[in-house]
């Protein structure tokens, strides 16, 4: 299930309260070679709640902390304890499965819609992790209203980042500009960066 086997805090949390507007630019919509549209689709279609399984118990427990120090960290966003670890869940899960660190994708939906789950941005990105509506022509059932359900918006927020990962040659500054639409300007991915060390637990903060 894992990214390879699909396609190939207390630090800041002033900033964490500013509501703000969705803060998406225009991802550009690029041809896309058939083998790559295949792989992204596939990658999308699988549309399973969330089942974590570990190998060993200290997995298990560090997962379950994680998930406990995260819910935590995002009571402030998201008062109602069940939908905060219904959603916390599916991060993991859907970061896990397309080889992304959880830590940066909750700093770039922190970025992008402020945990906001109906967020619109000026330029049609939606939810939390602005998704265009063009991905789910390309990629998906081509109905775009289903990208304000929770797990549909990360799983294809995943992929797309994963993609420009890949695109990138794993240079996650120039990605994270690419997911914005300002791929070579420095606000965007400082932004995720400094957002994402709000998410990190101790020993894992680390540059970019």
């Amino acid at each position: 299930m894992d990214r390879r086997s699909l396609m190939g805090a207390a630090l800041a949390w002033p900033l964490a309260s500013l509501p703000g507007p969705a803060r998406a630019g225009s991802q550009v919509e690029e041809p896309l070679a058939n083998s790559v549209r295949s792989a992204l689709s596939a990658a999308v279609a699988n549309s399973a709640p969330p089942k974590p399984s570990f190998d060993d118990i200290d997995q298990r427990m560090a997962y379950l902390r994680w998930l406990g120090e995260m819910s935590e960290r995002l009571k402030r966003r998201k008062s109602e304890h069940v939908t905060r670890i219904e959603f916390l869940e599916t991060v993991w899960y859907e970061s896990k499965r397309a080889g992304l660190e959880p830590a940066l994708v909750l700093g770039l939906v922190q970025v992008e819609s402020g945990f906001r789950k109906y967020a619109i941005s000026s330029a049609g990105a939606r939810g939390y992790m602005q998704v265009m509506p063009f991905w789910a022509r390309l990629i998906g059932d081509g109905d775009p209203a289903r990208l304000f359900h929770m797990q549909t918006n990360l799983r294809f927020g995943c992929v797309i980042l994963r993609h420009y990962l890949d695109v990138e040659r794993g240079d996650l500054f120039l990605t994270l500009g690419r997911y914005n639409g300002s791929r070579g300007r420095p606000e965007y991915p400082n932004a995720v960066f400094a957002n994402r060390r709000m998410w990190q637990l101790p020993g894992e903060q680390s540059g970019r």
